[in-house]
């Protein structure tokens, strides 16, 4: 199964609604939020495309009410307190927004950490736990937004970088 992987999208709707449109037409079969969705109107693209989606709140999601009450308009559309712990085709991942508020047990516990925060990609390797920052969908601090594919047969990492073409139509 292939994960699409987002974190720190801050509002920025049509970079949103492009990475949804990239994991659908890559065969994603569910989207993971590592937080800083923002405000409710952030889910709408997710909603729109239709994909099982399930995520943490960040340090800038001031309504969770207001995302709880967005995100139940979608099926199979889920938002839960930071870390959330899940196990998806037989593999164990822990969702967190900031990594420095995990333990490190519960990082070795997990097959995968996917966290965001820094708005910098990267993927790495704790022991035997493979680390994810899917880097920031916004594009807002480092100009370029990006998300990730993770395969879970596989553990591998496949980087999705957008440029203003493609997305600021």
């Amino acid at each position: 199964m292939r994960v699409g992987v987002l974190s720190d999208s801050h509002d920025r709707v049509p970079a949103i609604a492009e990475f949804a449109r990239l994991f659908r037409e890559a065969g994603v079969g569910m989207v993971l939020h590592a937080g800083d969705h923002c405000s409710p109107f952030s889910l709408s693209p997710l909603l729109a495309a239709d994909l099982p989606f399930a995520g943490v709140f960040g340090r800038n999601d001031g309504d969770h009410q207001g995302l709880l009450a967005e995100a139940s308009k979608g099926m199979g559309t889920e938002l839960y307190d930071s870390p959330h712990s899940v196990d998806v085709a037989g593999v164990r991942l822990l969702v967190i927004h900031d990594l420095s508020d995990v333990a490190e047990r519960s990082v070795d516990a997990h097959a995968v950490v996917i966290h965001g925060c820094s708005h910098i990609r990267q993927s790495r390797t704790a022991g035997s736990t493979l680390l994810l920052n899917p880097g920031e969908a916004c594009g807002w601090m480092f100009g370029v937004p990006t998300a990730a594919i993770l395969d879970l047969e596989t553990l591998t990492v496949e980087f999705l970088l957008l440029d203003e073409a493609e997305w600021k139509k």
